[in-house]
C-alpha cells in the first residue's frame, strides 16, 4: 500500500521593482522556474522553512510579511500530492559566493509578464497561480498559523 498524504511545503514570493525572484532547476520534468519552494523540515515553522529555502535555493535573505495562500494540487501522473503555504516577503539582500541547493541553476528575476509567457517552463501550475493571488493583493496575516 503507497503512501499518498501530502507533502507540506513553503513557497515565497519576493517581489523587487515589479520583478519577482525565481530559481530555474533541473527536475524531474526538465529544467523548469518555480517559486523559492521546499520540504517542511522536523520541529520547523513554516514561516522558517520559507526563509530557510529561500536562502538555500537563492541565496536571498528574506522575512515573512503574510501568508498569500494555502494551495493543495496533486501531480497529473498520480504521483505526489503537495500542500503548499506562500508567503510574501520582504528581501533583505543577498549572500554573494552562496552555493545554492543541488539542482538549482540559479536565480533569476522575472516580470509577471515574463513569467505569463513561458508558463510552459513553470514547474507546476502553483507557481503562477500563486504570482496570480499576490498581483490580486491577497494577503492574510500571520496570525492564521499558530504553532504550539
Amino acid at each position: 500500500m503507497s503512501d499518498n498524504r501530502p507533502h507540506i511545503t513553503v513557497a515565497a514570493i519576493v517581489e523587487r521593482d515589479g520583478r519577482f525572484l525565481v530559481v530555474e532547476e533541473n527536475t524531474i520534468d526538465g529544467v523548469r522556474l518555480n517559486q523559492p519552494a521546499g520540504h517542511l523540515e522536523a520541529d520547523e515553522s513554516l514561516a522558517d522553512a520559507c526563509v530557510r529555502e529561500t536562502l538555500e535555493e537563492t541565496a536571498h535573505h528574506v522575512s515573512v510579511n503574510s501568508l498569500v495562500g494555502i494551495y493543495q494540487w496533486a501531480r497529473p501522473d498520480g504521483g505526489i500530492q503537495y500542500l503548499r503555504f506562500v508567503f510574501a516577503c520582504s528581501d533583505h539582500g543577498e549572500e554573494t559566493g552562496r552555493t545554492l541547493d543541488e539542482g538549482i541553476i540559479r536565480a533569476q528575476w522575472f516580470s509577471y509578464e515574463d513569467l505569463q509567457a513561458q508558463q510552459d517552463r513553470l514547474r507546476s501550475p502553483l507557481v503562477m497561480q500563486c504570482i496570480e493571488d499576490y498581483v490580486a493583493g491577497r494577503r492574510f496575516p500571520l496570525y492564521l498559523i499558530r504553532q504550539l
